[in-house]
């Protein structure tokens, strides 16, 4: 009995193992798949309104504006 019990938790542990292993795999992109990627719908700043929208929000939630546009590449030298 009691070696069936230690049968039945390394399966569960093996499966649980798999699961997981399996979810943190790196999906490839297939190079047809990519021009939807690149599409001009899954631009996050597609639309002015929704964005200056964000930007009141995140405005009046924070209490602070700006900070999300980078200029430069961080070298300093702009």
């Amino acid at each position: 009995m009691k070696s069936r019990l230690l049968r039945l938790a390394l399966a569960a542990t093996a499966a649980a193992a798999a699961m997981l292993g399996s979810g943190c795999s790196t999906p490839h992109v297939q190079p047809w798949e990519r021009a939807t990627l690149a599409d001009y719908t899954m631009r996050p700043d597609r639309d002015p309104l929704q964005t200056a929208m964000t930007e009141h929000i995140y405005f009046s939630r924070e209490a602070s504006s700006g900070g999300r546009g980078v200029g430069g590449s961080g070298c300093g030298c702009n």
